[in-house]
């Protein structure tokens, strides 16, 4: 059965009425919830408590064997949110006379755009056509997808089938439909902005975000993190960092992410990043456009450093 729990009185409920992703008033404060499907809700219970006993057993060691460092890593998805947390970042850029504007909301990642971004970039292949068709549609403002799946191999429509249910699962989409004797998948899309967006190319910072904080997450150090963020120059030129991460003890790994045309921009990514005074190794240019024999080259030609969903971990690996 459906159920759903309030996020302002913490009120958990079945509601048999109401239809999954839909939301229904809290039985107990009246305000609007989501309802999920039963099995969908305890697989993100297990989820969370398993992340949670890994993280907890991690600390316990970590303390164990060793005193806690100056700052530690954010302690869960939703810390990572908090003010404090972004204190060291604005700091260093403070101190290169540079002003900060960070929303800490951009890297909450106790949501899905993490883990359905890390979906669609670690199979991009299979995926890119669904991303492109969705990026079109909401372009042009329609309102709905169809996707023939019969073309395809087998495996592959099954894959891409599970992936569009997952986020209809997760309210990417508002409806989703397959028809299978002819391996038609229906999407409804999703007016909230948010979603817009992260089909729109955001999905792309959310994949760069999630692979920082694999590395920086592993390392046992603390670190500052931050996505969208606006820096205003002292001669009030203002640029946006899509992603910046600055680890404890080392400068900032900053990864500005393209889904699309990218060329025209290199002068302007020169520019930026001697103006930040950040190495060449450390300011990433991320394309999914990019091979990564392409990617080599074009980081042998300009004083950047380019990478592709194939070996942007690679280089993470080797800068931290």
């Amino acid at each position: 059965m459906p159920i759903y729990r309030c996020n302002k009185c913490g009120f958990v409920s079945e509601d048999a009425q109401t239809p999954v992703s839909a939301q229904a008033a809290c039985g107990r404060c009246g305000t609007p919830s989501t309802v999920y499907g039963t099995v969908f809700f305890v697989e993100e219970l297990v989820k969370r408590l398993a992340a949670a006993t890994r993280e907890l057993n991690a600390l316990k060691q970590a303390a164990a064997s060793a005193p806690p460092p100056a700052e530690q890593p954010p302690a869960s998805p939703g810390h990572l949110a908090s003010g404090g947390q972004h204190a060291a970042l604005q700091q260093w850029f403070a101190a290169q006379h540079i002003e900060a504007q960070i929303d800490p909301a951009n890297v909450d990642t106790s949501g899905f755009f993490d883990d359905a971004a890390l979906r669609l970039g670690d199979n991009h292949a299979l995926f890119s056509e669904l991303i492109n068709r969705l990026r079109y549609a909401y372009r042009k403002s329609h309102g709905w997808v169809n996707l023939e799946l019969a073309r395809l191999p087998q495996k592959d429509a099954q894959t891409i089938n599970q992936l569009c249910r997952n986020l209809y699962e997760h309210t990417f989409f508002a409806r989703y439909h397959y028809q299978k004797p002819e391996k038609i998948v229906r999407l409804t899309l999703q007016t909230a902005p948010a979603i817009r967006q992260f089909f729109d190319g955001g999905w792309l910072e959310w994949y760069a975000l999630a692979c920082l904080l694999e590395h920086v997450r592993d390392r046992g150090a603390g670190f500052s993190c931050a996505r969208g963020v606006k820096v205003v120059f002292p001669n009030e030129d203002l640029h946006e960092l899509d992603v910046v991460c600055l680890p404890e003890g080392q400068p900032p790994i900053c990864i500005e992410c393209k889904s699309g045309e990218f060329r025209r921009d290199i002068d302007k990514y020169l520019r930026l990043r001697k103006r930040l005074d950040i190495d060449r190794s450390r300011f990433l240019i991320l394309s999914t456009d990019l091979t990564q024999e392409q990617a080599a080259g074009l980081s042998a030609m300009y004083d950047l450093s380019f990478v592709s969903l194939q070996t942007l971990r690679d280089h993470l690996q080797r800068l931290l």
